[in-house]
């Protein structure tokens, strides 16, 4: 019996045609390895939130989501789909057309707001807070994302400065503020490890956007590396890290144990899950 060795053949199924600077075969053999990574990831959070109590699986919820999102994004992106070619203005010689990949910022768009609701709801801060951390992270990614398409023009750099002032915002909520309240519910070494592991992480994109998608300093396959292993750190990595801390907490005391109230299936008022009454309508 022969074994053969089944070759990426996504740019014979997916062509690229026009573009200067474009995805390698060894780039999209990495992105389907990130893929794998969330599925087998997604996989395994979706098995252990059936051993979690039912008032205790926000974060497995909300992890799963994220975690699903990232796989089937990288999948688009593996497959060489999901991009556009956008004309470059900086580093010519690396390319005058770019393929410019938006699937990783819808990714992005809605991974980066979930992740900010996390250490959100960890913190006891108020909604209003969690909202406005939300809205900011979703305005810094579509300010990236403003920033990656536009042709040929230094006003990119525009859309960067405002994203980047906007994950500045965002940093001081979730580092300084969203710390203070951490502690006054005694989980404050937790959080701060938490948030200072993300904020480090969300520090590198700048980065990485101002060498790749921004300033085509390097290629897209040196880009989509750069992006998939801060992508793995901040989702898979960092929601299994904190799954592991949250086996310490009381949800009631973080006030996240959201079905241990619940509306009584006679419609007369809301139940404990233990069954005293909580509230009763006349």
């Amino acid at each position: 019996m022969s074994l053969y060795t089944r070759g990426n053949d996504v740019f014979n199924v997916n062509p690229i045609t026009g573009v200067d600077e474009v995805l390698s075969v060894h780039g999209s053999d990495f992105l389907w390895a990130v893929t794998a990574i969330y599925v087998a990831a997604f996989i395994c959070l979706l098995i252990l939130s059936f051993a979690a109590k039912e008032s205790e699986r926000v974060f497995h919820y909300l992890f799963t989501f994220v975690l699903l999102l990232g796989g089937i994004t990288y999948y688009a992106q593996a497959s060489n789909l999901g991009w556009s070619a956008v004309t470059q203005v900086n580093h010519l010689s690396n390319g005058i057309t770019r393929q410019i990949f938006y699937a990783k910022y819808i990714n992005w768009a809605l991974a980066f707001p979930s992740l900010a609701l996390a250490l959100g709801l960890i913190s006891g801060v108020s909604w209003t807070t969690i909202i406005c951390n939300i809205a900011i992270a979703a305005y810094w990614v579509l300010s990236y994302l403003a920033a990656a398409y536009t042709p040929g023009s230094n006003y990119k750099w525009g859309f960067f400065a405002f994203g980047t002032l906007a994950w500045l915002v965002l940093a001081m909520s979730t580092v300084n503020e969203s710390h203070e309240a951490a502690a006054r519910l005694g989980i404050g070494r937790d959080y701060r490890i938490l948030s200072a592991w993300l904020n480090v992480l969300w520090m590198l994109y700048p980065v990485a956007f101002g060498l790749s998608d921004g300033g085509n300093v390097i290629g897209v396959t040196g880009g989509a590396v750069f992006f998939g292993v801060l992508d793995i750190l901040s989702v898979p990595v960092l929601g299994f890290v904190l799954l592991g801390f949250a086996r310490r907490w009381d949800y009631r005391v973080l006030s996240i144990a959201f079905s241990d109230a619940r509306p009584s299936r006679e419609g007369e008022g809301f139940v404990k899950e233990s069954g005293p009454v909580v509230a009763s309508v006349a």
